[in-house]
This record gives structure tokens, C-alpha cells and sequence, in this order.
């Protein structure tokens, strides 16, 4: 495959602090990209540099002659009173195209991307409307290289899947920025993940998501038993320095800085071994209470327009649901209106005594931008309160990955995803019985949202979560309420169950046939069978098993060597790694077992 592009021995760095240094990577013909990495590994400065938008401090970037690339940001920013038109037709305008060939692209893709109004100003529209204009005026350059970054950020289900089927049909090479492990997974051919722990600041994987966390999951292995290698050599090393040489030779010399060099590669092979991510445990009330919200025959309207009717909702202390809907469909309402912020038009709402709820709002309202990091995650400043224990900020700061450095920073400094940690960081201050989340998953990293969901499934209380992250859905959620914007609603066991019919849910113009008469417990779990993400594993297994049983044997043959076996430090490293390949082995064929046992009944 011909490259399109590729940056050589980049570096990048902002006030003092290396994003990443003698980066080199290529885009081929054909890529399908998936960006991915910490909050702050460099993502977004890095499609800006292939976009020639920010440029390197060190290194360069090589392009394809006359290769045309269309960049969307993360941030929606149109002009002042710029219509759907206006704005898709100035985006064409940059791109050397014969006139009646632009004027058939812009047609085109403002009928792609389903616009009901081109003529409706831009700024007017809803968050969702906005991300599709912002992708529109890069489809509509015609691009070689499409580099999206966060475009799944504001869009409802409906929506990421739709944009999933317009990548899929997209036959030039693109690059996205996304933290949406199943978008990943059904668009990309190619997964790079930006990461100082690895040697060369990245891990570049050929296939999906899937096929990337197995090389991910060996490549971190193999560190690891390097680290182990090296370190017994630094050892026997020391000790033969401590012993001293007999004579001040050649020989001996060269010995002590070859043992330098060793404690220097085990101390950078360590640092990368050191992966840091952040702490979140949430504190439940610890209320006995089996009901806390018991909603029945609510509905609710603005003007002419019904949002939800005869809803019927109970939540208890163990509920775990998901609500789903286009953008517009009244989940925020609902919830505003379940907790007592908003009055349903009809209805009865009865609350538990006290109740206590804390809310993750996904516009971040609850941050006061002009406060400093310190202010804003310690109310007096200097310390926290959390589980009955006083924290210095510094200590609870880094929990959430932040140095002390940034303490006095402005928030408008920080990143989204940064500001969501904050979020993260002062609801656990706050014993609950309901924690609400409302789009947690914007601007979070991958390694992130896995700790919040192990956070949120050991919960004791009450968890009502509103996402675009199937995975998430699948994980947390117990039911799925889906509201259809036009009055009515329907619970489901899964976001499988409810994408089935989710084309039919949502043209279903009376919206009575899709709501229910009845009260549904949301304690209920499916009787059997395993949820989505099980299913994804238990597919993944037979292949994990295939090549740990091929590692097992590989590494049973180097044993088996006569130049190993008279090596006793190196037989003594396999010995070690056959003892773990084993021990993987076997929690493989349980939990393979163990699926296979629920699958069937």
C-alpha cells in the first residue's frame, strides 16, 4: 500500500511538558485509524499536526502530492448566521472543485447527512445537529484523508450508528479520535495508541479493537518479562561489582559500563512499566430503604408536544438503568422530573425520606471555570473529606491523575476530559443512594471509563445512566428505558434488544403503541443467557486460548534447546514465563467454561 502521509521523528510539547518526542508514524491507502490514548497523550495535537493545522517543534511531516485532507474538530463552530448551506458550501469552497461538480457535492451531502432545513441557521441547531454539520463540511471536500476527533461527542445512538454506516462505506483512508470501544470496533482497520509505555511512544495494531487489546495485552507481557530479565542481570552485575575487578583491564572496564548501561534500561523499562490510572469509588448512603422512587402514570409536555405519558418507573436500591433516545426526547426532563426539579403535568412521584442523589451533568454547569483545580476539587482549599478521612488536595488530586503543578491552574485550562475527572472526584465526596450520569463517557479515556464502570457496578445504591457508549450500556445496565420523543416508551433487557426495533420505535408517530400500561421493576435482571459484553468475550476466548496455548509451546521449546538449557539465568526467565503462560491458561479455560455453562441455559 502506496502512503498517503507520515510524520518522522516528531516532537510536540506545551509549557514544558513533552506530549511525545520522535513520534513516527504513516498513514497507507486503505488505513481505517482508530487514535486512541490518555487524556493527555497528545491525540488532538497530533491529527491537528497530519492536518498541517499545528506544526511540530521538531521533526516533519511528509504528504502525498496534492493529498487532500479535511479535519473536524472536536468544538462546533459556525459563522454568525450561517445557514445549514452556507456553512457546507463555504467548506467546498475550499477545495478546487469545477462549479458544477461543488454545487452536486454540496446537494448531495446536505441530503446525506439528512438535514430537514438547509436553510436553518447553524448556531440555532441542537448539539447533535451541530456534530452532523461539523462532519458534513468535511464529507463534503471530497477527502482523501478524513481525520475526525471526539465525533461520536454529542450524538444520540441513532445518530453513532448512523455515522457508523457512513464510515463503512467511506472508501478513502480516514483517522478518528474516539473513545467508543464498539465504534472502534466496527469501523477501523487499525488501531494506534498513543503511550509513553511503550519503547516507541506508540502501538500501531492491524484489525479491530478486539484484535488490538490481545497485542496490547502481550506487548505489556512482554515488558514485563523484560523488566524481570533485566533486572536479574543488573543483580548478578552488581554483585560482581561489589566482589571488585582483580585488575583495571580493558575487559573489566568495558564491564562497568556495559553494567551502566543495563541500570539505565531497566530503570527506563521500569517507568514504562508504571502506568498510573485513577481512583474512583463511589460512597453509598448505606439506606436500607428497598424503594427510593416510585413514578406512576407521569407524563410531561412542552406546549403541544408530549415528551413521556402514563410512564411508569420504579427505582430501588439495586437498579441499574439505562436510558436511551434521540437527542431532544426528553431524558434530561425525566430525570429532572424524577428527582423533584421539574413537576410532571400529571402523575404521582413519591420519594424516599432524605433521598439523597448526586448528578454527573455532561455541560459541566456544576464547575465554576474561573476557580483554580485547587478550588474547584476542595471547597476550603487545603484538604477533602472522604470516608470519614482527611485528604491534603495534593493527595486527592492524584488520584485523578493530576499533578501538583496544575493546582493553581484556571479550569478553562483544562481539558474535557480533565474537568470530567473533576466532576468524577466531587461526586465521590457525596454518599448517595442514586447517582445519575448524564453522558460521563464525552471526553473520558478509555482507561478511565473502564474504572468507572467497575466503580459503578460495585455501587450499592441505585445507578441511572444516560450514554451513547453501547459498551457502557451493556456493562452497567441492567434494563434499558427508551423514550421516543413523541410521548412513548419502551423497557428492554439490552441495547441489543432495543436496536432491533429501533427504526420502528421511532416512527411510530401516536407514540402509544410503544408505551407500557404496566410498572416495570427495575431490579429485574435477564433470567439467563449472558449480556452483551460476555457474548463479545465468550466469541473472543477460543482464539485467546489458541494463542496462549501457542506462547505456552513456544516457550516450552526455547527450553528444550541445548544452548538454553546450559544458560542457567535465561532458563531460569522461561521457567518463570512458562509458570504465568500456564496460570493464563487455565483462567482462560474457566472462564471459558463458565460462559459456555450460562450461554446455555
Amino acid at each position: 500500500m502506496a502512503i498517503l502521509l507520515s510524520c518522522q521523528s516528531i516532537s510536540k510539547s506545551y509549557a514544558g511538558r513533552t506530549l511525545f518526542d520522535e513520534l513516527s508514524i504513516g498513514l497507507e491507502e486503505g488505513d481505517k485509524v482508530g487514535l486512541i490514548g490518555p487524556n493527555g497523550s497528545g491525540k488532538s495535537t497530533l491529527v491537528k499536526i497530519l492536518a498541517d493545522i499545528t506544526q511540530p517543534d521538531e521533526g516533519e511531516v511528509v504528504r502525498r502530492k496534492d493529498l487532500r485532507v479535511a479535519y473536524v474538530e472536536q468544538e462546533d463552530q459556525f459563522g454568525e448566521g450561517d445557514t445549514i448551506e452556507d456553512t457546507i458550501a463555504k467548506a467546498a469552497l475550499e477545495v478546487p472543485f469545477e462549479e458544477h461538480l461543488r454545487a452536486a457535492s454540496i446537494d448531495s451531502t446536505i441530503k446525506m447527512f439528512g438535514f430537514p432545513d438547509r436553510t436553518a441557521v447553524a448556531t440555532s441547531l441542537s448539539g447533535g445537529w451541530k456534530k452532523r454539520l461539523s462532519l458534513a463540511r468535511g464529507f463534503v471536500k471530497r477527502p482523501d484523508v478524513l481525520i475526525l476527533d471526539e465525533p461520536t461527542n454529542h450524538l444520540d445512538l441513532e445518530s453513532v450508528l448512523w455515522l457508523e454506516k457512513q464510515l463503512k462505506s467511506f472508501d478513502k483512508s480516514f483517522i478518528v479520535v474516539t473513545h467508543d470501544r464498539l465504534f472502534l470496533e466496527s469501523v477501523t482497520n487499525r488501531i494506534i495508541e498513543l503511550n509513553k509505555q511503550y519503547p516507541k511512544g506508540f502501538l500501531s495494531v492491524s484489525g479491530p479493537y478486539t484484535q488490538f487489546l490481545i497485542s496490547r495485552e502481550e506487548k505489556v507481557a512482554e515488558q514485563v518479562n523484560l523488566e524481570h530479565a533485566l533486572a536479574s542481570k543488573v543483580r548478578r552485575e552488581i554483585a560482581w561489582l561489589q566482589r571488585g575487578a582483580r585488575a583495571r583491564q580493558t575487559k573489566s572496564s568495558a564491564r562497568i559500563e556495559q553494567a551502566g548501561k543495563l541500570i539505565e534500561e531497566l530503570a527506563d523499562v521500569k517507568q514504562r512499566n508504571t502506568t498510573s490510572q485513577i481512583e474512583v469509588n463511589f460512597q453509598a448512603s448505606g439506606r436500607k430503604t428497598r424503594e427510593l422512587i416510585d413514578a406512576k402514570s407521569i407524563k410531561k409536555s412542552f406546549g403541544e408536544r408530549i415528551l413521556f405519558s402514563n410512564l411508569e418507573l420504579l427505582i430501588t436500591n439495586r437498579t441499574r438503568l439505562g436510558l436511551v433516545g434521540r437527542n431532544g426526547s426528553g431524558k434530561t426532563t425525566l430525570l429532572r422530573t424524577i428527582i423533584g426539579d421539574i413537576k410532571p403535568d400529571s402523575g404521582t412521584i413519591k420519594r424516599a425520606d432524605d433521598l439523597r442523589i448526586v448528578w454527573f451533568d455532561q455541560n459541566r454547569k456544576q464547575l465554576d471555570q474561573s476557580k483554580t483545580l485547587q478550588e474547584s476539587l476542595s471547597s476550603d482549599g487545603e484538604s477533602v473529606v472522604y470516608q470519614g478521612r482527611s485528604l491534603h488536595v495534593v493527595t486527592w488530586a492524584k488520584k485523578f491523575l493530576f499533578r501538583s503543578e496544575q493546582l493553581k491552574m484556571p479550569l478553562s485550562y483544562l481539558s474535557g476530559g480533565e474537568q470530567s475527572r473533576i466532576l468524577i472526584a466531587n461526586l465521590m465526596l457525596k454518599p448517595a443512594d442514586i447517582i445519575i450520569l448524564d453522558e460521563p463517557t464525552n471526553d473520558l479515556d478509555i482507561p478511565s471509563l473502564e474504572v468507572l464502570e467497575e466503580s459503578l457496578e460495585e455501587f450499592s445504591g441505585a445507578v441511572v445512566l444516560v450514554t451513547h457508549d453501547r459498551m457502557m450500556l451493556d456493562t452497567i445496565s441492567d434494563q434499558i428505558l427508551a423514550l421516543n420523543g413523541q410521548g412513548g416508551f419502551e423497557y428492554f433487557v439490552g441495547f441489543d434488544q432495543f436496536e432491533k426495533v429501533m427504526p420502528s420505535f421511532y416512527s411510530d408517530d401516536s407514540g402509544k403503541s410503544a408505551s407500557r400500561e404496566k410498572k416495570v421493576d427495575t431490579r429485574k435482571k435477564p433470567e439467563s443467557g449472558l449480556t452483551g459484553p460476555e457474548k463479545r468475550e465468550l466469541n473472543a476466548l477460543p482464539k485467546k486460548i489458541e494463542e496462549a496455548e501457542a506462547s505456552l509451546a513456544s516457550t516450552q521449546a526455547q527450553m528444550n534447546k541445548p544452548e538454553i538449557a546450559s544458560n542457567f539465568a535465561k532458563l531460569e526467565e522461561l521457567h518463570g514465563l512458562q509458570e504465568t503462560l500456564e496460570k493464563d491458561l487455565e483462567k482462560l479455560y474457566e472462564r471459558w467454561e463458565l460462559l459456555e455453562a450460562k450461554n446455555v441455559q
